[in-house]
């Protein structure tokens, strides 16, 4: 695995590029996102758990996978059709000495859930981490050029899924098992031009809290946090927005440069393992230094 340094080879913002179609491939972005840190040495912190993450064939879900597998898990991802994007995730992971196991489908519909979720406990016999991941924005200039059809899809998408997937991974849960959600700084701060998008991220932010204390209250001894990204650079965003918007991803940040995948999944590592055994129903914001005082 060919591992850098984000300080060294990326730039602060990314040369003007746009791909036409979501949910992106990241093998055709320029630079590459960095997927993990050269300096990370895996403590399986994660020994032989099993972890199922959507949206994991790229952009943060990869680097969630490839952490989580130098961390001594096996990797279920599901993805909804890159399939060059998810065999290299699985390459990588398996680079790292761990199984991946690869789930092809729309999470939009309930039945792939189920579907998926049994093929995970065939494989593995168990599931300790839940990363719901997978998500879609549409930019739109005004309210009125948000369609049905759109609305639904995001809707759909990133918060549907989330109720769909987590109620099924549910009852194979144990004590000291986890769930992560991905919000976004959209749910704190709103987006112009994402306003269904940030509406679901606002839904998911309130999912997490909602579910953690559920579970608290039933004793469960599971519990869910999540995290909300800011600027990171994902096929997402050059799939999202045209060149010249890209162009200025995320210099407006305090920071002043966008993120890289590598800089987000350790957050989801703290809360997924030992460490974080006293927190739930909280987010943490990975966002190059913005407050929200969320």
């Amino acid at each position: 695995m060919v591992n850098v340094n984000h300080e060294q080879q990326y730039p602060s913002v990314p040369p003007k590029q746009h791909q036409s179609h979501q949910p992106g491939q990241q093998e055709k972005m320029h630079p590459e996102p960095e997927i993990i840190k050269a300096t990370h040495q895996g403590s399986d912190k994660l020994k032989d758990k099993v972890v199922l993450i959507s949206g994991g064939d790229s952009g943060i879900g990869r680097s969630i996978a490839v952490l989580f597998a130098r961390e001594g898990a096996d990797i279920a991802i599901i993805y909804l059709e890159e399939q060059d994007d998810a065999e290299k995730t699985k390459q990588w992971v398996e680079q790292e000495g761990r199984t991946c196991l690869l789930l092809k489908g729309d999470l939009s519909e309930s039945q792939t859930t189920a579907k998926h979720v049994d093929e995970v406990l065939k494989t593995f016999g168990k599931i300790n981490i839940l990363i719901n991941n997978a998500g879609v924005q549409y930019p739109q200039s005004a309210l009125t050029d948000i369609s049905d059809e759109q609305l639904a899809k995001t809707f759909h998408t990133n918060i549907f899924a989330i109720f769909y997937l987590t109620r099924q991974v549910l009852p194979h849960l144990h004590p000291g098992d986890s769930i992560v959600n991905t919000t976004s700084i959209t749910s704190y701060q709103g987006h112009d031009e994402l306003i269904d998008y940030a509406s679901t991220k606002g839904a998911i932010t309130t999912f997490t809290r909602s579910l953690s204390n559920n579970l608290l209250k039933q004793k469960k001894g599971i519990r869910v946090n999540a995290v909300a990204p800011g600027p990171i650079w994902t096929p997402l965003i050059p799939s999202s927005f045209d060149a010249e918007t890209v162009a200025q991803f995320g210099k407006d940040t305090p920071m002043g440069r966008m993120g890289q995948p590598s800089e987000v999944a350790p957050a989801y590592l703290f809360l997924c393992s030992d460490d974080a055994s006293y927190i739930s129903g909280q987010v943490i914001h990975v966002n190059g230094g913005t407050i929200v005082n969320g």
